[in-house]
C-alpha cells in the first residue's frame, strides 16, 4: 500500500483467493476503461444471426415463386438465414400437400446456396422451413 501511495496509483487485488492474495499497483480507472474497450471489441466481433422471411400461399403462381426465389438467393448469398413459410388462410389448409411440395421445391432450387436446417413442419396455419447459408 505504501508503494502504491508513493507512486500515486491504486493497489488492485487481482486474485483474492490465492495464498497470499495477488495485488497489483495500477491506475484503476485506466484499467476499467481498457477492460470496457476489450469487452466492446469482443462483442462487435460476435456474429449476429439475421433471419429473413419469405411468405408463400398454397397456390402461389410460378412467376411469384421465381420472384421470391431470387430474393431468397440474395438473402442466402448475404449470409442471412432464411425462414420460408406457407400461410394457409381459411379453408386452404386442405392444400397441406401443395404447401409442402412448394417448400421442398424451394429447398431443392436453393441447394447450391444453402442447406435445409429444418424440414417443412406445420405449426397451426403455417408450414415453416429454415434454410441456413453455406459458408
Amino acid at each position: 500500500m505504501r508503494v502504491a501511495s508513493a507512486q500515486e496509483l491504486d493497489l488492485v487485488e487481482i486474485s483474492p483467493n490465492a495464498d497470499p492474495p495477488v495485488c497489483k499497483v495500477m491506475d484503476y480507472k485506466k484499467f476499467l476503461y481498457e477492460q470496457k474497450k476489450r469487452d466492446k471489441a469482443l462483442k462487435s466481433k460476435a456474429t449476429k444471426v439475421i433471419i429473413k422471411e419469405i411468405r408463400f400461399g398454397p397456390n402461389t403462381d410460378d412467376h411469384d415463386y421465381e420472384f421470391k426465389k431470387k430474393h431468397a438467393e440474395k438473402f442466402l448469398k448475404e449470409g442471412a438465414k432464411l425462414k420460408a413459410f406457407v400461410f394457409f388462410k381459411g379453408r386452404s389448409i386442405i392444400f397441406k400437400e401443395k404447401g409442402q411440395i412448394l417448400l421442398l421445391k424451394l429447398a431443392q432450387d436453393l441447394e447450391e446456396y444453402g442447406k435445409v436446417e429444418q424440414m417443412p413442419r406445420l405449426e397451426g396455419k403455417r408450414m415453416t422451413m429454415f434454410i441456413a447459408p453455406k459458408k
